[in-house]
């Protein structure tokens, strides 16, 4: 399950303000994809069994194999552009397009372009680090789009880094892929993501087989090429474009999958990399839906405890408000209805941040008295969904990618047996997680590639880990896994004992004041910091 997965900087912004989304920005040049560089990447996938991420080599070219029209690359930094209408970055921002493999076994075969976006490292001469890559999270995070909107967070880094971010294959403006269009996501919200009988059992797996077909169609040879194996390597060569030695990395959530997954690929070229809200790399798709229903509970509870509720019988009033909105869908005053499943999620955005508590009070106290405009409009925030009712594309990108790298995928009766355990996990999230794990990639037209990640990463440099004990969308146990499977003396691991997703940038002096002394100075936190 990787829908509560999804994380961005801009869209924590957004949640907490519930604010209109920041429209996406593009670079001046075009995707770029094609066997020349110069246009076309439609057609038919190919290949669906890809190499397993476990595998050191991942069935592609070393390095040294690379043709020199990739690696001598020379990004044509421009002036950034938006698609929207909205006011592009001001002058300090540059963005440009990397020619990338669209399958790394034959990098000298067809290319897409990738976008990318940067600020030049305020400090001069000496002073510069190099290149500092963020991944925001998802998968379907656009980097470009949100690179800008972080820089105030990292102003500190800024001064001896140039900050980067780009948009991963099936992403963003560029080269986002979309599996539907409005209309068809509006209608799809009525299907019950809890199914009740078997007509509605129906109903859920044919919206799944019908989203599968469209991500197939929309995504053409990109569906059997977007994996975290894939960007990966995209990170590595764009750190040979942008002339570093080591790749200098800043991955939030699924961000931090992604550099796992780089260290493992390439462990000696790991230069200071700092994973926050570290995702679990030892949960496949049950496990990581469980750790879920677990984050989000225990968020929820903390919740619930901060108001002077009892989380159990806050938890139970909840739930049975759900089961009655199941039953009858309440009015909003946009004139659409708030269905079960957008009603949980519409609870689920303000767990993410504490700051953002006070909506979640105000949107359930409506929902008891009969209007669900509020949990909607949380809801349509964290769907992508602007007020004229055009959505964005982040959750099909997020799905093209998870559906790509996961190899497990459970049946209905299989979860079906799950059930009662998601339930007693959480009364609340449990049964929307579990039956989850039945549709997300249900009917998906290609193979998974592993059941968990390769992180192992013997001979990196030390990585900063970070972890916050109230993280709902991922778990703090899951740090300390990451630490273990990066290997003795590489995984250095910092908790934070606080609420939200992610900790750095969130109030600790103690963590920001770790995070810079790592990246700015190379100084590794010890293994087991505690900041309270």
């Amino acid at each position: 399950m990787r829908l509560f997965a999804r994380w961005t900087a801009r869209g924590a912004a957004r949640w907490t303000a519930l604010g209109a989304a920041t429209a996406l920005l593009v670079t001046g040049c075009g995707d770029g994809s094609s066997s020349d560089g110069k246009g076309g990447d439609g057609g038919k996938a190919k290949d669906p069994a890809r190499p397993s991420a476990a595998a050191p080599d991942g069935g592609a070219a070393p390095a040294s194999a690379l043709p020199t029209s990739l690696t001598s690359q020379k990004p044509d930094w421009g002036r950034c552009r938006t698609t929207e209408g909205a006011p592009a970055p001001g002058d300090d921002w540059q963005c440009a397009t990397l020619k990338v493999p669209l399958d790394w076994a034959r990098p000298d075969g067809e290319t897409i372009g990738l976008a990318l976006i940067r600020s030049k490292a305020k400090g001069k001469g000496e002073d510069r680090i190099g290149s500092l890559l963020f991944n925001f999270g998802g998968p379907g995070g656009s980097g470009v789009s949100t690179m800008p909107s972080y820089a105030s967070t990292v102003s500190s880094l800024h001064e001896r880094y140039d900050l980067v971010s780009w948009d991963p294959r099936g992403v963003g403006a560029q080269g986002g892929v979309r599996c539907r269009s409005d209309k068809e996501i509006q209608a799809a919200e009525a299907v019950d993501s809890t199914p009740d009988d078997a007509a509605e059992e129906r109903a859920f797996l044919k919206d799944a087989s019908d989203f599968a077909r469209g991500c197939r169609k929309a995504a053409g040879k990109k569906t059997a090429h977007v994996s975290t194996t894939d960007t990966a390597r995209d990170m590595d060569l764009m750190r040979q474009v942008l002339g570093d030695d080591e790749l200098h990395y800043f991955g939030i959530s699924y961000g931090t999958e992604l550099g796992g997954v780089y260290a493992h690929l390439f462990p000696k070229n790991v230069g200071r990399v700092v994973l926050d809200a570290v995702v679990d790399p030892t949960a496949d798709t049950v496990g990581h839906a469980k750790n879920q229903a677990k984050g989000f509970q225990l968020a929820l509870d903390n919740y619930l405890r901060s108001t002077g509720q009892d989380p159990r019988r806050g938890s139970e009033k909840i739930a049975a408000l759900l089961k009655r909105i199941d039953s009858k869908p309440l009015p909003t005053s946009s004139g659409r209805t708030l269905t079960q499943t957008l009603a949980l999620i519409g609870i689920v955005v303000p767990l993410y941040s504490e700051a953002a508590w006070p909506s979640l009070t105000s949107a359930l106290k409506s929902a008891y008295q009969g209007d669900g405009s509020e949990l909607l409009r949380l809801a349509d925030a964290y769907n992508d969904r602007d007020t004229d009712g055009h959505y964005g594309t982040s959750n099909h990108a997020q799905r093209l990618i998870s559906c790509l790298d996961d190899r497990q995928r459970p049946t209905v009766e299989e979860t079906k047996r799950l059930l009662p355990e998601f339930e007693r996990i959480s009364p609340v999230f449990g049964s929307f997680l579990g039956w989850d794990t039945a549709g997300w990639c249900h009917d998906w037209p290609v193979a998974g590639q592993f059941d968990t990640p390769e992180v192992s990463a013997a001979g990196s440099a030390p990585i900063l880990l970070v972890g916050n004990t109230g993280d709902p969308a991922t778990p703090y146990e899951g740090a300390r896994r990451m630490a273990n499977e990066l290997g003795r003396g590489v995984g250095a691991l910092l908790t934070w004992k606080g609420e939200g997703h992610g900790a750095y940038g969130s109030g600790s002096g103690c963590v920001d004041s770790a995070v810079d002394g790592y990246l700015l100075n190379g100084k590794t936190p010890k293994d087991g910091t505690v900041c309270s």
